[in-house]
């Protein structure tokens, strides 16, 4: 309990937003009128990173935009998952429109995405180039913090990077950059190697752990296991294998006994996560703002939630995504626990699983048939919903931020499977790559491999990882955005398919004002 209460009050200071972090940087001493005077109350760069305390609140200021409606909070969701195989989602809108290569450049829903993940950038630039600077600072926490802010520069990159592709590289506050309209747009390969160099600082300057009252902050096993997984995404197999063991070995991670606790508020934190973002249910609401009072909590749920429990347009589940899950029984003769999880389906059947009998339902423990019409197929989402868990009515008992519930980044789990395809991808069906990906299917209560294929790897990520942020750039990584979702258009039937569809489209239009500003600047392909 004690440790619930400090997770919870880091979870609060998170919301404290700086104004150093907010200044234009303007120099305003270029003018002899004297009316055009400089406001001795305001912070500036040089007025404020002066102490410990600083540097503190400017690495908390940096984490904050991760809680911003338009990143973690809600938006985001929409430049992720609302775009794999999975989900179907409902009506069209510009929320959903990039899920069916319909996006544009003047997209609001895609623009706060990329203003909240470059926001994020510039913060890590402040902490990157300022705290060394801070005189007589402790050592170790100066180095932490620095290192904090190489991973949040990392993160963002790889997240602007696998969604937009043509990127500006910034790794200096914009206050020493004379003119941002100079900036070009750098090579892919420019921006993977910034985002592992980073990754490596990050690595070598922050902790094993910090505080119970600091969890939720970026440690060294999260850096090595967000590099790991940048090496893999750029098919740099032994790269990432080598980054993957340090994690496997280092002894401080492992798979919870229940798969279920790592998605609910009860179980945050826990030793199967390496990072993960820290939200809070605190009665605030808040669109868009970046300050206290503002809403933290996790406002994407209702864009998973079953119809009927949101007041979104929503979506469903594909069938092939169930069918998969079904297609195999766990060592007892039962569904898969992980189904129960995930989805929210029309069955009567039940799991034994951890001391639990598991069945299919939803808020207020409501069944399927007492939900909808028993002759209804729809799949819903479940996974994130934490009804159990939370007591609500539906996922938006309590106001737009109702739900305090931490979105898991990256699992132990996650680590388990990406080793296992970076090992294959080196050496075929291994007893390595078969233990990494046998001690997942375990816990599931599923009989082990013998020996594996890629679509074995495949299979197992998507009864792992779904709704986890990660189907969509597992299939871009792997070069079927075309062959697997455009080329299927029925499973984006519920907006408008895949017509729109152009070469290119894979990745998001550059927001347009940010090309009409910058004249080196080209829009994406497709667009």
């Amino acid at each position: 309990m004690k440790n619930m209460k400090n997770m919870k009050k880091l979870k609060n200071s998170v919301k404290i937003t700086l104004v150093i972090l907010a200044v234009c940087f303007i120099n305003l001493n270029c003018s002899e009128d004297k009316l055009d005077q400089v406001n001795p109350n305001s912070i500036t760069p040089a007025s404020f990173w002066k102490t410990e305390a600083d540097a503190t609140k400017g690495v908390i200021g940096a984490y904050a935009p991760f809680t911003n409606i338009w990143y973690y909070t809600r938006f985001e969701i929409f430049t992720s998952d609302y775009r794999d195989d999975v989900i179907n989602g409902f009506n069209t809108s510009e929320r959903t429109a990039v899920g069916y290569f319909s996006g544009t450049p003047d997209s609001n829903a895609t623009f706060w995405v990329w203003q909240a993940q470059f926001q994020g950038v510039a913060r890590a630039n402040e902490v990157i180039f300022r705290v060394p600077q801070i005189e007589g600072m402790d050592a170790t926490l100066r180095d932490n913090i620095t290192g904090e802010g190489y991973f949040i520069r990392a993160f963002n990159y790889f997240n602007l990077l696998n969604s937009w592709r043509n990127l500006p590289l910034l790794t200096v506050p914009t206050s020493e950059i004379p003119d941002l309209t100079a900036i070009p747009q750098e090579d892919p390969s420019v921006i993977w190697a910034q985002i592992e160099s980073d990754l490596q600082q990050a690595q070598n300057l922050l902790p094993v752990s910090w505080s119970a009252d600091n969890a939720g902050r970026a440690t060294s096993g999260a850096a090595t296991g967000l590099l790991g997984k940048v090496y893999l995404y750029q098919g740099k197999h032994a790269e990432a294998k080598a980054e993957f063991q340090k994690v496997m070995s280092s002894g401080t991670y492992q798979l919870m006994d229940d798969y279920a606790h790592n998605f609910t508020e009860e179980f945050e934190n826990n030793a199967e996560s390496l990072f993960e973002i820290q939200m809070v249910s605190d009665g605030n609401g808040g669109w868009g703002a970046d300050r206290a009072n503002s809403g933290k909590g996790s406002g994407y749920q209702p864009d998973l939630a079953p119809i009927g429990y949101t007041n979104q347009n929503g979506m469903r589940v594909n069938q092939w995504a169930l069918d998969l899950f079904l297609d195999e029984q766990t060592i007892n003769g039962e569904i898969d626990p992980r189904t129960y999880t995930t989805f929210f389906w029309n069955t009567e059947e039940t799991t034994d699983y951890q001391g639990k009998t598991l069945r299919s339902r939803t808020y207020e423990n409501t069944s399927y048939t007492d939900a909808y019409s028993a002759a209804d197929t729809n799949i819903y989402g479940n996974k994130w919903q934490d009804w159990e868990f939370n007591g609500k009515t539906q996922s938006l008992d309590g106001g737009w931020h109702g739900a305090g519930n931490n979105l898991r980044i990256l699992r132990y789990a996650d680590v388990l499977l990406m080793f296992a395809e970076a090992e294959f991808m080196l050496n075929g069906s291994t007893q390595a790559a078969l233990d990494a990906i046998n001690e997942v299917r375990e816990r599931a209560d599923l009989a082990p491999h013998a020996s594996i294929t890629m679509q074995d790897i495949e299979d197992e990520r998507v009864k792992e990882c779904t709704f986890e942020r990660t189907r969509y750039f597992d299939l871009l990584r792997w070069g079927r955005v075309k062959s697997r979702i455009v080329d299927n258009p029925d499973l984006k039937s519920e907006s408008a398919g895949t017509a729109a569809y152009k070469p290119g489209r894979e990745y998001i239009a550059i927001p347009q004002n940010d090309i009409d500003r910058n004249p080196l600047w080209s829009q994406n392909d497709g667009y």
